[in-house]
């Protein structure tokens, strides 16, 4: 049986983590779902897998939760089990930037996957990866810059002693799923940046949107389970 993956986040305040993590903890169990997920006061963040049916009463009961748009959520699937067990864990923060303060209620524009070729072919735009650099190894999009980062709290410290807002306009930035660079746009926003934007849905919304002939990818797209990387042979678009 194929698997169905969904990746997802949402920040969104959560009064009591622990006991959105314990509701969960009864409602799902490790033989019918697999993956992880993160909750903290600042929202939630997780790849799982598990059959459909499965994966639809994770998602309503997240939108329940949480109010998880379905549309936010990135679909793609493995015909073996990507995940060894299942995983619900309460933490500080769902992405860790610990060298800033960010309000993630102030981000950066949010551009549709639709979009993003036409803003990235703008000249006077800063094409900016927010991963870490063996992710990059793998694949990225067509002219962007490498912050060579091992760590995303790193962002914060390359953005300070590289980039000037004063002479760096409008920046265009992008991750896995879409997490870290929101919250990356709220940070540059902070730090002065006039205008930010960052794709909604990050690389994997990206990817299973875009018809393969339109791409601008190049290579594939890591990710933290078992397949290792992705690509637009994984959607279907």
């Amino acid at each position: 049986m194929p698997y169905t993956i969904a990746a997802l986040y949402r920040f969104t305040p959560i009064a009591s983590p622990a006991a959105l993590r314990d509701a969960l903890r009864l409602a799902f169990s490790p033989d019918d779902l697999c993956g992880t997920l993160l909750i903290a006061p600042e929202g939630i963040n997780g790849t799982l897998a598990a059959s459909p049916a499965t994966i639809d009463r994770l998602l309503a009961t997240l939108a329940e939760a949480t109010g998880l748009p379905r549309s936010d959520v990135k679909f793609s699937t493995s015909d073996d089990l990507p995940f060894g067990r299942l995983k619900f864990l309460v933490k500080k923060e769902i992405i860790a930037f610990r060298k800033a303060t960010v309000d993630t209620t102030r981000p950066g524009t949010y551009v549709e996957p639709a979009h993003w070729n036409t803003l990235i072919a703008d000249p006077g735009v800063l094409l900016l990866d927010t991963r870490n650099t063996y992710e990059i190894e793998a694949g990225t999009f067509t002219g962007a810059v490498d912050p060579h980062i091992e760590h995303f709290s790193d962002f914060a410290t390359y953005v300070r002693e590289n980039l000037n807002p004063a002479t760096t306009p409008k920046v265009a930035m992008f991750c896995t799923g879409g997490i870290r660079c929101e919250k990356a746009s709220a940070f540059m926003l902070q730090e002065g940046f006039r205008e930010v934007y960052h794709l909604k849905g990050g690389i994997l919304k990206y990817l299973e949107e875009t018809p393969k002939s339109e791409s601008k990818w190049q290579g594939d797209c890591f990710v933290f389970d078992r397949r290792r990387g992705v690509s637009h042979d994984d959607f279907e678009n």
